[in-house]
């Protein structure tokens, strides 16, 4: 048996409203009244019981909280009201609880998501299937994360659709449900290690010692995880020279570079060594020391190596030693040959360039030696061989083989240029540090030493941003 009660109105004692029509709204405030239904003067049901089930309100009617009231147990089930007269082309900021449908025909544009709250939700869907064309990025509010990075999501599918739940500080929004791939954020490469510099949306590691080129996190783009380098050897040290004779200049160290498609830059001709993707571990970096110049009628000692990764460079030849005996010592392979003694019987050649060989080739030949006049051969270098001297004597040391231009740095350096011969000046220069420069024989008598080749250098470079 059920009861009804037909009201327009009920009040407690207090006079304190329970039920209140206006209009075609009811307003329902019960506290401890108990009957299976309450209706209103027109018959409408403001409360219905039927077994467990209590229906409050009837079709057509507004259910409203009355000022001050709060209500628990009738929070969203994951779902969102999609906005169907509002069809998005541009960028805008998403408000909590909608979904919308994004036409990216025209162009990609950004949706920003609101302030994270604890059950707040998103959704957004591709309205002319052209995120495979024209990317929807969703951006996370300031600092806060979306599935525990702090970055934006790309929606790069055809026809994508995503819903995004804020849950904590910790993952931020999370992706709930999703029509294809699962969604998380773009991040960039986090790394530490070396020099760090620069330069527009990448950063530079640069190695002048040895060290570890330390990933702690990589892009979940997979492009955005091949970095550019350029792997330097120590060049070699120059021969030594005796009675005034020509010492030979020492060959550079093997220069490799690769350049990735994601970091803008001017790259050397040598670019292609070998595509380096990163993982989140320590890459161990060696860079070469210069090899040494020695004295009494001896050629240059090698320069040493520097690795990268599955890149290893070779360092430079040492340069060939000259005696007035005769007793000459030929150019060192090596990353690019040592350049050949001057007098020598019979005439020596330089060292060979790209030793074990590598493609691109990571250096050239030293050049060679003669045995009248007694003209020695300069160091090979990246981009050309070593050559002869012209004359002897010389007014100026005569220039070693060419090194390799690029711009990895944000501006052209030039790399592992080839040892000169001796000048008249009788000196022998040692390359440049962090060069991978041969050093410059010199000419002398009784004998003159000769100089150290310049040490190598490893430089990294990947996009962050």
């Amino acid at each position: 048996m059920t009861s009804t009660i037909k009201v327009d109105n009920i009040q407690d004692q207090c006079g304190t409203a329970v039920v209140t029509k206006c209009g075609s709204n009811k307003t329902l405030a019960v506290t401890t009244t108990k009957a299976d239904n309450y209706q209103a003067a027109d018959g409408g049901n403001i409360i219905n019981q039927c077994g467990t089930t209590i229906t409050i309100g009837a079709s057509g009617d507004t259910v409203s909280l009355a000022s001050g009231a709060s209500q628990s147990g009738f929070g969203r089930s994951g779902s969102v009201d999609w906005q169907t007269g509002s069809i998005k082309t541009s960028t805008f900021t998403a408000t909590s609880g909608e979904g919308y449908f994004c036409n990216t025909s025209g162009g990609a544009f950004t949706v920003n998501l609101p302030a994270g709250s604890a059950g707040a939700i998103v959704a957004v869907s591709d309205y002319t299937r052209t995120f495979q064309t024209n990317n929807l990025t969703v951006s996370p509010n300031g600092s806060e994360k979306i599935g525990g990075v702090a970055a934006n999501a790309i929606l790069s599918t055809e026809g994508q659709s995503a819903t995004f739940v804020y849950v904590d500080g910790t993952e931020g929004w999370i992706n709930v449900q999703e029509t294809s791939n699962s969604v998380t954020a773009t991040a960039f490469i986090t790394a530490t290690g070396g020099t760090i510099t620069t330069s527009g949306n990448d950063k530079i590691h640069t190695f002048t010692g040895p060290g570890t080129f330390c990933v702690s996190q990589i892009a979940t783009c997979s492009a955005n995880n091949q970095v550019s380098y350029i792997v330097v050897a120590g060049g070699g040290g120059s021969g030594s020279s005796q009675d005034g004779h020509m010492g030979a200049g020492g060959g550079a160290g093997g220069f490799r570079e690769d350049k990735s498609p994601v970091t803008p830059y001017t790259a050397s001709p040598l670019e292609g060594a070998g595509t380096i993707s990163v993982t989140a571990t320590g890459f161990p970096i060696t860079v070469g020391g210069g090899g040494a110049g020695h004295p009494n009628k001896t050629k240059g000692s090698n320069g040493s190596v520097s690795t990268f990764s599955t890149i290893t460079s070779t360092g430079g030849g040492g340069g060939g030693a000259s005696s007035n005996t005769g007793n000459c010592r030929s150019g060192n392979p090596g990353g690019s040959g040592g350049g050949s003694g001057g007098s020598c019987q019979p005439a020596q050649s330089g060292g060979s360039g790209n030793t074990p060989p590598v493609s691109p080739p990571q250096g050239n030949n030293g050049g060679d030696g003669t045995k009248t006049p007694g003209q020695a051969g300069s160091g090979g270098g990246a981009t050309a061989a070593g050559t002869t001297n012209p004359s002897n004597p010389n007014p100026s040391p005569h220039s070693g083989g060419a090194g390799a231009t690029t711009s990895i740095t944000a501006s052209p350096v030039t790399y592992s240029a080839g040892g000169p011969t001796s000048g008249t000046d009788h000196v022998a220069v040692a390359g440049a540090a962090n060069s991978g420069n041969g050093s410059r024989a010199g000419k002398g008598t009784p004998d003159t030493s000769g100089a150290a080749g310049g040490s190598g250098v490893v430089i990294i470079r990947y996009k962050f941003q």
